[in-house]
């Protein structure tokens, strides 16, 4: 199930405060350069955080030519090892798992990550491609979620929801065009919520291969919601149904 080496071998990119600080805490990364400005080596000589390579005193232009001038870099930037993908039959059968089929946006990524980590998702499944990496903008967006929530990558979307499914997992695919909301659908523990990228939703494959099609209703004049929000409206009601099927025993 495990995909093939890609081309992804370089150094993952981390720069801004809680992506960086949140690595520096995660004894699961192996960093090979740190830059730090004067003001950040004071806050972090403040909080006491072990760093686990000699930081480079830099100015702040310094780490703006590395990440651009755009980029909220917080004078701090880090040069690290990607951290592991483990394989999907890893997983423990329970919890919440996002499916993300072929989500292209870092930004909108990232954030799905860092709602993963607020509402304790398991792990979150991408493809090797059409994904973006696990560096830069993406990381920075995730704000420090990358180091809590496992990224499982795997060569084929299709086979690995018939691995989850064979497991127990139940598959929902949340589309525009499901046949009924996703707050009238009887969930279950493990639970693997599927989510298409903005505009093209789920492929069709995808759609076939879960077992429920769901829709989000909004009461709204707009009805759709950007990837990123949707899975964390997504997230509260999936979480609220399965903490009160486990209260009622």
């Amino acid at each position: 199930m495990r995909p093939e080496q890609s081309e992804r071998n370089g150094p993952a990119i981390l720069y801004g405060w809680h992506t960086v600080t949140s690595a520096l805490e995660n004894p699961a990364r192996v960093f090979h350069r740190l830059l730090v400005t004067e003001n950040a080596a004071r806050r972090l000589a403040e909080d006491a955080l072990a760093l686990p390579c000699l930081p480079e005193i830099v100015r702040p232009d310094a780490i703006a030519a590395l990440v651009g001038p755009e980029a909220v870099h917080q004078g701090l930037y880090a040069e690290a090892d990607p951290l592991p993908s483990p394989d999907i039959t890893e997983l423990e059968d329970r919890g919440i798992v996002l499916v993300l089929d072929q989500i292209t946006d870092p930004h909108n990524v990232g954030a799905i990550l860092r709602s993963a980590a607020a509402f304790a998702v398991a792990a979150v499944v991408t493809t090797a491609r059409h994904s973006p990496e696990a560096t830069g903008v993406l990381a920075k967006a995730a704000s420090g979620a990358l180091e809590y929530v496992p990224i499982v990558t795997v060569g084929n979307l299709a086979r690995a929801l018939v691995a989850l499914k064979e497991r127990g997992w139940l598959t929902v695919g949340l589309d525009s065009a499901g046949e009924t909301d996703l707050a009238g659908i009887e969930l279950a523990d493990p639970l693997a919520l599927v989510l298409g990228a903005e505009g093209k939703g789920l492929r069709q494959l995808t759609r076939a291969t879960c077992e429920r099609l769901a829709r989000l209703d909004l009461p709204g004049r707009i009805k759709s919601l950007n990837v990123s929000n949707a899975t964390v409206l997504a997230l509260h009601i999936a979480t609220s149904r399965l903490n009160a099927a486990q209260a009622r025993g």
